[in-house]
């Protein structure tokens, strides 16, 4: 198991009187996957802005009920996200010796309800990915999503330097700390280039704005452009992209989320007849029971199964 080590408190600073804001600047110092840090941040900000001047130690369940209250009509998914950021924050905080009480222990994880089937109609993916009023940044992006079954954190974090374009592959730190490859198929790769518009190093994917080089949000030096100055793209904005993308796709009009392209590769690759191990081999699971949630096969494919064993139809097709 790797250790992260995270940076001491200043030396004429004892921990117990550390400031929130100080404590969450350097809690996510620490955090070097950077979709992780940005995610956690969009949470931290709302602890920073109630109690940014305060003693950490000072923070109460009142303090953290505010925080979520802005995510209460949220899905749980989305509820379950943000309190992790604070449940990894107040972790850290104790183990600093900073807190000596959890103030999120009010807090419940929500049940998220089950959906039997969470992944996209080819032909909804196939129009969303022709679709050309939507940039060229997404459209790359969900392609290259759907066409690896890779891990939302894992395409952003690309670095040009990560690409082999030649194998059609990228370099990416996967969910346990490991290096590993994804590959892409021909319709990533005839994208690629026109995104990367002679680039060489930063970000694969970047933000619509130049990065602040200085301030609270400015990002470490390895997620800008060298070239454009602009920051690498978050989750939070990928997936509101994606959302208001989809909404119209989706029955249900609420828009699919990018985690559901990695349920939805595996998924059509079942459904075409691969094997449990070549799906571990693309999804990179490390357990063959975890693939269970992601290729549960769609009623259409329930009922072309029963068609195809109803002994009548044997006869029939016997005659």
């Amino acid at each position: 198991m790797s250790v992260v080590l995270f940076p001491t408190p200043p030396a004429d600073t004892p921990a117990s009187r550390e400031s929130v804001a100080a404590a969450v600047d350097r809690y996510l110092d620490g955090i070097k996957t950077t979709t992780t840090r940005d995610g956690y941040a969009e949470t931290l900000a709302r602890l920073t802005t109630r109690a940014a001047s305060r003693d950490t130690a000072s923070l109460t369940p009142d303090d953290y009920a505010a925080v979520m209250d802005l995510w209460d009509a949220a899905a749980a998914a989305t509820w379950n996200r943000h309190l992790s950021a604070l449940t990894s924050f107040t972790a850290w905080a104790q183990r600093q010796e900073i807190l000596a009480t959890n103030p999120g222990r009010r807090l419940e994880r929500r049940k998220t309800a089950r959906r039997g089937d969470r992944a996209i109609p080819r032909t909804r993916l196939d129009k969303l990915f022709t679709d050309d009023r939507h940039s060229l940044r997404e459209r790359v992006f969900w392609r290259m999503l759907h066409e690896t079954a890779a891990r939302a954190e894992e395409i952003l974090s690309l670095n040009i330097e990560d690409l082999d374009l030649e194998f059609r592959r990228g370099r990416v730190r996967s969910k346990g700390g490991a290096i590993e490859y994804v590959h892409w198929a021909t319709g990533t790769a005839r994208l690629l280039p026109r995104l990367l518009q002679g680039r060489t190093s930063g970000p694969v994917f970047l933000a619509d704005r130049r990065a602040p080089t200085s301030g609270p949000r400015a990002p470490a030096a390895a997620d800008i452009c060298p070239t454009t100055g602009r920051g690498r793209l978050s989750y939070p904005r990928a997936e509101y992209l994606f959302k208001q993308a989809t909404a119209q796709l989706d029955p249900h009009k609420k828009g699919w989320t990018l985690h559901q392209l990695r349920h939805s590769a595996l998924q059509h690759l079942a459904a075409d007849g691969r094997t449990a191990l070549e799906l571990q081999a693309k999804s990179r699971h490390q357990h063959l029971a975890s693939l269970g949630r992601y290729v549960k096969l769609s009623e259409e494919t329930s009922a072309k199964v029963t068609a195809e064993a109803d002994p009548a139809a044997r006869r029939r097709r016997g005659r």
